[in-house]
């Protein structure tokens, strides 16, 4: 069962943006009260860290990424954001979505970001 979608992935040129968006299908994941993060992992590397939104709203972002990224949450509409500006060859990779609510552990199938060099 699917329990995080994530969308808005594809190819875009050095940079360009692009925005990720997360979902929650099943019911029981409540993004307002988890600590959601955004990962990303290229070919034959990690998975990295990118960013997190806390409960309370607090954001933290990898170095890498700090000034281009921003994370955001709509709690109507139960949606975690990955806006990503200035966008370079380095940010290739699969992102993913991972949600951390009471015990359980939550992750999506990742969705593609290409940038060409």
């Amino acid at each position: 069962q699917v329990q995080l979608v994530e969308s808005g992935g594809g190819l875009v040129q050095p940079g360009g943006s692009l925005r990720l968006s997360c979902a929650a299908p099943v019911s029981g994941i409540i993004f307002s009260i988890a600590l959601v993060g955004w990962y990303r992992q290229a070919p034959g590397k990690q998975r990295d860290l990118v960013a997190t939104i806390s409960s309370g709203g607090s954001t933290n972002y990898a170095d890498s990424v700090k000034g281009r990224f921003t994370i955001s949450r709509d709690n109507a509409k139960n949606t975690v954001y990955l806006q990503m500006n200035s966008l370079k060859p380095e940010d290739t990779a699969v992102y993913y979505c991972n949600a951390k609510q009471f015990l359980a552990d939550y992750w999506g199938q990742g969705t593609q970001v290409t940038v060409p060099a």
